[in-house]
């Protein structure tokens, strides 16, 4: 059975969680990571040198980095719904989950770390106010895409983009900042609250 290494709090390890509830898959969790088993062990770091989670073990197969897994999960055990296999629809599913792991996520990481995580290491309040603007200059972005598409990110169907993107969105929302009105992204995170595994790992109180 494949086996999931990291803890259910992370944003990370939850995009995994999901992706395997949408296609019905089954697994075994293990908590690893700050509380529980510590992921700078010479065995977890077997797995991943960057003592990161999450992994996941498919046999004698391991894999880390949370969009390469979701993409390995639902090219190997889905039915190319999530991802397709059509090269250029493939590659607008792909382009967006690249964009939030690289331009949205960069975005946020200062606002998060002070206003949630309460690091006193990120107490510059002219950062803080940057990463705030800049946090919600690229969820504008994802307004604009989805007033376009008057659904999901790239359409009326859900894809595996909408996977990193709606957690990115939920963390978004419970970070406590100003936020401005975005009426497709509120519609958005309403239709996301319509499927389960979605209310499970995503909408759950996390953030």
């Amino acid at each position: 059975m494949l086996k999931i290494l990291g803890k259910a709090s992370s944003i990370n390890v939850r995009k995994v969680l999901w992706t395997c509830d949408e296609l019905g898959l089954p697994f075994e969790q293990e908590d690893w990571g700050s509380g529980f088993r510590a992921t700078d062990t010479a065995d977890f770091l077997a797995l991943n040198p960057n003592a990161m989670v999450p992994v996941i073990r498919d046999g004698d197969f391991v894999l880390w980095e949370s969009n390469a897994i979701i993409r390995y999960l639902a090219a190997a055990y889905g039915d190319g719904a999530l991802l397709p296999a059509a090269p250029r629809q493939r590659a607008k599913v792909e382009q967006w989950m690249d964009w939030q792991a690289t331009e949205l996520n960069n975005s946020w990481r200062y606002a998060f770390l002070a206003l949630v995580r309460k690091n006193p290491a990120y107490a510059d309040q002219a950062a803080l106010a940057a990463s705030v603007a800049s946090w919600s200059q690229h969820i504008a972005i994802l307004e604009r895409q989805l007033a376009s598409t008057g659904a999901y990110i790239l359409g009326d169907t859900f894809s595996l983009a909408d996977v990193p993107l709606g957690l990115s969105v939920n963390r978004w929302l419970m970070t406590p900042l100003p936020h401005p009105e975005y009426p497709a992204l509120a519609a958005y995170f309403e239709r996301l609250s319509q499927r389960p595994a979605f209310l499970r790992h995503g909408r759950n109180g996390l953030p």
